[in-house]
């Protein structure tokens, strides 16, 4: 008999700064326990790959953290409904969603990310001449972290100047993306610096927009201001509420999506070779990182109406068990351990980019796929296929150092021998 005490137990572990640089034996515990509820926190956990897809895909399965239980309880307690401002669309529900994603994806086309090519092959070369000067390279700071901050200020037009200050308030406000209030009960530490990022951010891209309305270029803050679709176009708020979405959900996740690949392919022998010598094996790379060490570890639902998850479906379209989630109930996808989940993949702890079939969730699925996937794949390749054939012979320096952040899991330090 399972008492309500493992669950949270679990729980908080996987949250343990500790278990930072290798929560993944936490996560197997908590996916050999199955589905786990604490009605007490009003919070359900998925982490099998089959639960896990089918609430990314359930039109009952709400991204509106105002929809939740604990949230109205909070409110009504005299919290404020949306301390870091406006959402972003991530975080809305259709139609809302539906109507901004719209808007945004038609500034947010193939040939934005194609004509961004060029710089990005540019970046990365100054980068890694950089690096020639020296035995060793810290590859976060090197390389990992430069880039797609150089890549997002250029896309959004902000002066590569202000990249200092931009930089912080994004990996400030990466942490409020962690799962504090559903497991712990409390906002963690450092709210308050958070909030201050945030108001800071909120001030800098309205004076950009106010900018770029006097004098439009062809970046992306540019495209935001004159979208428009059948006389619809996205308000001041809607913009801030993007771009901050971009800055936060772009940027921290593909730095991460970049260093985890160089550190698997240094970890597994052969795999840094395999590439330096071959850079079609990058897509597949990639996609193997996204599974095993995936930049997003977890996903957050709300459950908008009483939800059964796992169970089979008769002809009469009425579910026989599964795990009945509360109208209201925070949802905590474990997407992390889904990727690692033996019924989903064969030897699911192991690194290998040649598997026939490569799935993951580490873009989201359905209504929520992530908008800016194809230029995330691009920066990684480029960025992959440069360092591995001009230090072919590479080898890890020392074991990584790992940031705080448990949604967003990411490595501060990553030092590699480079002959």
């Amino acid at each position: 008999m399972t008492t309500a005490a493992e669950p949270q137990s679990l729980l908080l572990q996987m949250l343990a700064p500790e278990v930072r640089a290798d929560p993944y034996p936490v996560y197997a515990q908590i996916l050999a326990h199955g589905p786990m509820q604490l009605p007490g926190n009003n919070l359900t956990v998925f982490s099998s790959y089959a639960d896990c897809d089918e609430v990314l895909r359930h039109p009952d399965a709400s991204s509106d953290r105002l929809k939740s239980t604990a949230a109205q309880r909070a409110i009504a307690d005299g919290a404020e409904a949306r301390p870091f401002g406006p959402p972003g669309f991530l975080f809305l529900d259709p139609p809302d969603h539906t109507r901004l994603r719209w808007l945004v994806s038609k500034a947010f086309v193939p040939k934005v990310v194609k004509a961004l090519e060029p710089d990005i092959v540019t970046m990365v070369d100054g980068l890694l001449r950089e690096a020639e000067a020296g035995a060793t390279f810290e590859a976060i700071g090197g390389l990992a972290y430069p880039l797609p901050v150089a890549v997002i200020c250029r896309l959004l037009g902000v002066p590569l100047e202000d990249e200092p200050q931009f930089s912080a308030a994004s990996a400030l406000l990466a942490q409020s993306l962690d799962p504090f209030i559903s497991v712990t009960g409390s906002a963690g530490s450092g709210f308050e610096e958070r909030m201050q990022a945030a108001r800071w951010l909120r001030g800098y891209l309205r004076e950009l927009i106010a900018r770029r309305r006097r004098d439009p270029g062809e970046d992306l803050m540019s495209g935001l201001i004159h979208v428009e679709e059948s006389g619809d176009q996205l308000t001041e708020d809607e913009i801030v509420a993007t771009c901050n979405l971009l800055l936060v959900a772009g940027h921290e996740t593909t730095v991460n999506l970049i260093a985890n690949a160089i550190l698997a392919l240094l970890r597994n022998d052969g795999q840094w070779a395999a590439l330096a010598a071959d850079p079609g094996r990058a897509a597949a790379v990639i996609e193997e990182t996204l599974r095993h060490d995936p930049p997003v570890q977890l996903v957050g639902r709300i459950a908008g109406q009483d939800m059964t998850i796992g169970g089979e479906r008769s002809d009469g379209g009425n579910v026989a068990g599964g795990v009945t989630v509360p109208k209201g109930d925070n949802i905590l996808l474990l997407t992390a351990a889904a990727h690692r989940d033996p019924d989903h993949v064969d030897r699911p702890d192991e690194f290998d980019p040649d598997r026939p079939v490569i799935r993951h969730l580490g873009f989201g699925k359905g209504a929520h796929f992530c908008l800016g996937a194809p230029l995330a794949r691009l920066e990684a390749t480029l960025a992959l296929t440069a360092l591995t054939s001009r230090f072919p012979d590479a080898k890890l320096a020392a074991e990584p150092v790992y940031k705080p952040n448990v949604t967003l899991r990411g490595m501060s330090e990553l030092s590699i021998t480079l002959a």
